[in-house]
């Protein structure tokens, strides 16, 4: 096994044990709401704290349910991670094109499934001319 796929699923099991560690070991269980998000918790702290406490502005908008709010957050951490995979997408692609034709040669591993062959050595009018004659031209 390859260094670089061990070192992903031990981050993968690390990312799953944090994920499962506070359900097995029972944390917030007494508590009424035990995984509540900060932005409640931080409203209960206020209100316990200072009970005159007025907010300075109301929401633009209040969805009608913590199921719509859920979704509307989930919706919005999809399309963040959409951008910024295709970002990393197009910016990995680049780097590979930009070396890859720079040296003259393709980067890929020839047998690999979708790859490009190596660019023709002979580009010269003389070259296509000959191509022409012959009816190789691809």
């Amino acid at each position: 096994m390859k260094r670089a796929t061990k070192i992903n699923l031990l981050l993968v099991l690390a990312v799953l044990l944090l994920a499962c560690l506070p359900l097995v070991l029972g944390l917030g269980d007494d508590e009424e709401e035990p995984f509540t998000g900060s932005d409640a918790q931080a409203e209960t702290a206020i209100t316990e704290n200072d009970p005159d406490y007025e907010p300075w502005f109301s929401p633009i908008y209040e969805p009608p349910s913590g199921e719509i709010e859920s979704g509307l957050f989930a919706a919005q951490a999809a399309i963040g991670a959409g951008v910024v995979g295709y970002f990393l997408g197009v910016v990995r692609t680049r780097r590979k094109y930009a070396a890859g034709t720079a040296s003259g040669t393709w980067t890929a591993d020839p047998a690999a499934p979708g790859a490009r062959p190596a660019p023709a050595a002979d580009t010269t009018a003389e070259g296509d001319a000959d191509q022409a004659e012959t009816g190789a031209r691809s």
